[in-house]
């Protein structure tokens, strides 16, 4: 066996990452069913500290817990770093970003408390189990979802800019046609009921009453089966044009995302 090589006792990067990083040795898919066995059990935690008697009874014991998970958490977030090639790379990759915001909530909660809810994302983490239970075919149509997602994004935030401006306008239009006397107090208070309305939530808090507040209420109400329509067709363009990808995590920086038929990673040009 070379020296570098994943399995080789000389190099503690390469075995650490494959135990971390890849699931496919005894070591490595035990360390990811104990991690999302973890992660779970820290949501669990988080849950019931929200119950008021709950956290009354056992509120000592829940911070306990929190903070020895969210330790362990950090512990797996360095050894991540300190395994793969380039580390920046991977701190800057979408699980890089969930692994560090899975912490901070803790933490800051030390000066801000109440923020230790948002340990909440750590459920993103789960994703992990696709790799970890070998559904191969489900990590590769969850790449192909990101990327024509990705491949989309111009298209949409033209799309939301579009609704953004009906909204604006349809809300000062209400505004001056109905007035305060009719609920509508303010040109925000305006652009909240166009939102509702176009989506067709229809809440009902505010409603028009004049004829002509009616007719443009009936317009909006038709636009928008119209526009929820319009992402679903430039999301069903995008997959079309997408090819499926591979799972495998690039031990230099840890990106996945790969063609199946990739030798090398696409973004740092390391052998696969």
């Amino acid at each position: 066996m070379r020296h570098g090589e994943a399995g080789d006792p000389r190099d503690w990067r390469a075995n650490l990452h494959e135990v971390i990083f890849e699931s496919d040795t005894p070591a490595g898919k035990a360390f990811d069913v104990a991690l999302i066995v973890s992660i779970v059990l820290s949501m669990v935690v988080v849950l019931l500290e929200s119950v008021v008697w709950i956290r009354d009874q056992y509120g000592t014991l829940l911070r306990v817990a929190e903070w020895s998970f969210t330790l362990l958490f950090t512990i797996e977030y360095i050894l991540r770093i300190l395994c793969v090639g380039r580390p920046l790379r991977y701190v800057r990759s979408f699980f890089g970003v969930v692994d560090l915001l899975s912490i901070l909530p803790t933490y800051v909660s030390v000066v801000l408390p109440g923020v230790q809810a948002m340990s909440v994302i750590r459920t993103l983490r789960i994703l992990r189990v696709f790799r970890v239970l070998k559904l191969a075919n489900y990590v590769s149509e969850s790449e192909l979802l990101l990327r024509a997602l990705a491949a989309s994004r111009r298209k949409i935030a033209v799309f939301l800019f579009a609704v953004a401006s009906i909204v604006v306008i349809c809300g000062s239009l209400m505004y001056l046609v109905e007035g305060p006397e009719h609920g509508f107090t303010s040109i925000p208070r305006g652009i909240y009921w166009a939102v509702v309305t176009l989506t067709t939530v229809g809440y009902g808090d505010i409603s028009p009453e004049t004829p002509f507040g009616q007719a443009v209420a009936a317009c909006i109400m038709i636009l928008g089966y119209g526009i929820i329509a319009v992402p679903t067709g430039i999301m069903s363009a995008e997959l079309v044009q997408v090819r499926s990808v591979s799972g495998q995590a690039c031990p230099s920086c840890g990106s996945s995302g790969h063609e199946l038929d990739a030798a090398h990673c696409k973004f740092c040009g390391e052998r696969l």
